[in-house]
């Protein structure tokens, strides 16, 4: 039954991302898992719960490479620079999912879109902690610590809607692009204060 239930999950992430959630039916993913379009509601209530799985699984999974790649370090910059990693790596690697994690958020009902939202929030705050202790440490320079965090993961997210891999850079190469960009800006502001002339009153 597990097998089956995991069949039907990587079928329809193959026919969301292809297709789109809204054109791709019932008997499309019973047809791709071999099996009759009845029996997918042994494993998933709706369509709209399959949806909400897959979104599900895989914010959870994002968050939880996220913490695993962050708990041996303790440098703020180093942090940061792995939060970056983190997130590059794992939307270029899963780019299905994480692409229609953001393009099909409409399909899912209001409950289970407060549930990813929240998700998302959380998620979020990782980020923002970073950023605001890199800030506080004189490590980054202070800034909106919201519009930061957003301006960021909007950049490494955007890698799953053009990566490919049979493209001229691997994984870890745009990776690296990432975050030294990043890197680079979130410290800029230091830098040029650092640079500025003292002026007493």
């Amino acid at each position: 039954m597990g097998d089956m239930k995991a069949t039907i999950k990587s079928v329809s992430i193959d026919l969301f991302y292809k297709k789109g959630y809204f054109a791709t039916s019932i008997s499309d993913i019973a047809q791709g898992s071999g099996i009759q379009k009845a029996s997918i509601y042994y494993h998933y209530a709706s369509k709209e719960d399959l949806l909400y799985c897959i979104l599900k699984s895989t914010m959870d999974d994002l968050t939880a490479y996220l913490k695993s790649r962050l708990s041996p370090i303790d440098s703020v910059e180093q942090r940061m620079r792995a939060a970056v990693r983190s997130h590059v790596d794992f939307h270029l690697k899963r780019q299905k999912e994480n692409f229609i994690a953001n393009s099909e958020l409409r399909g899912i009902s209001p409950e289970h879109y407060r549930a990813i939202v929240k998700k998302r929030g959380e998620y979020e705050a990782i980020f923002q902690d970073l950023i605001r202790q890199g800030a506080e440490q004189g490590v980054f320079a202070h800034g909106d610590v919201k519009i930061l965090s957003y301006a960021i993961l909007t950049l490494c997210t955007a890698g799953a809607t053009w990566y490919k891999p049979s493209g001229r850079l691997t994984v870890d190469e745009i990776a690296d692009i990432y975050e030294n960009f990043i890197i680079s800006g979130l410290k800029l502001g230091t830098v040029a204060m650092s640079d500025s002339p003292i002026i007493k009153a």
